[in-house]
């Protein structure tokens, strides 16, 4: 082989070699497309604006906003896991497609771990238990020696079966020692019910405030670990039952084998905007708190709520019918 053919493979071998980290580094080149596991209003659909359009602008190209609602958010996580792992398709996921529905769902065909690549949690919010204005609960010591003399006769409103709002009650009454009665009312307004004291209380998330703030419930404690800044002087569950927490959560993840340093640009762009005084303000309103954890912090903490949440499913033995 003469020089030129020496120099030319080498070129070749050089230019063969840099082709991945080429294309990589040239990463993003085309749109984004963050799919929503839920509908248009929900938190998952709104955090995913609110941030998708900082990214748009920190990388130059459109994030596109695609819900694909249905099934507990497991329509759009099955759809997800099996797109191509090249950093175009995201999907903004939670507490439900993540970690509840991993247990909740026997034939569930996506693995909420190993399926996924964590970016970060971007918000969380807790639920509120909430009576009727006119109540005769005032504190959630009054509930817990009600319950307990009352085994099963004091009742709570839910959203449906599995939903964060009634694992709030599940969890409560296994660390609390009590018997409650679950009322699911999948798509009818539970809420209603409660105000009109049908039904003596509910857990209910950011929705609740509008409802709180018109004196048509009343606020009994708060499911996250400390108070929140919106109802400072609402105490927590674990103020009266040590132990209790109880978090909503929205995260986006990518499909397994993204590259790490895609995921690395996505979450320090995504980090940077949850810091910015436009998206606190825009999480304020909502009642949501900012999150920001690292990818390596988000996989555990979702290991965590994985045995969480299916060690209470399976002690309670919660079905979906």
């Amino acid at each position: 082989m003469n020089v030129t053919s020496l120099v030319l493979a080498a070129a070749l071998a050089a230019g063969l070699a840099a082709g991945p980290v080429a294309a990589q580094d040239a990463w993003p080149t085309k749109p984004i497309t963050y799919v929503a596991a839920f509908g248009a209003g929900s938190n998952t659909d709104t955090l995913g604006r609110i941030v998708g359009q900082k990214l748009s602008e920190s990388l130059g190209v459109p994030v596109v906003i695609e819900n694909k609602p249905g099934a507990t958010g497991m329509i759009a996580s099955s759809y997800v896991a099996r797109a191509k792992p090249d950093g175009y398709t995201l999907l903004g996921g939670s507490i439900a497609t993540h970690s509840i529905n991993q247990s909740l769902f026997p034939n569930i065909d996506y693995d909420s771990a190993k399926g996924f690549e964590p970016i970060t949690v971007l918000g969380t919010n807790p639920n509120v238990l909430v009576v009727p204005a006119n109540s005769p609960y005032k504190t959630l010591a009054d509930i817990i020696a009600d319950a307990k003399a009352n085994p099963g006769k004091l009742s709570y409103a839910s959203t449906g079966t599995g939903t964060t709002q009634h694992l709030s009650g599940e969890l409560l009454q296994q660390l609390a020692g009590i018997k409650l009665t679950h009322v699911p009312y999948g798509r009818s307004p539970a809420i209603t019910d409660v105000m009109s004291g049908e039904v003596p209380m509910m857990f209910e998330g950011p929705s609740v405030m509008q409802y709180i703030q018109s004196g048509k419930v009343r606020p009994i404690a708060v499911t996250s670990k400390e108070r929140v800044a919106s109802l400072p002087d609402v105490p927590t569950v674990a103020e009266t039952v040590p132990g209790y927490e109880m978090v909503a959560w929205q995260a986006v993840f990518a499909p397994a084998g993204t590259p790490q340093p895609i995921i690395d640009r996505i979450y320090a762009d995504m980090a940077k905007a949850l810091k910015s005084p436009d998206v606190a303000d825009k999480y304020r309103k909502i009642n949501v708190e900012p999150s920001g954890m690292s990818p390596a912090e988000f996989k555990e903490y979702q290991k965590a709520e994985i045995a969480k949440w299916a060690d209470l499913i399976k002690k309670n033995n919660i079905k979906v019918d």
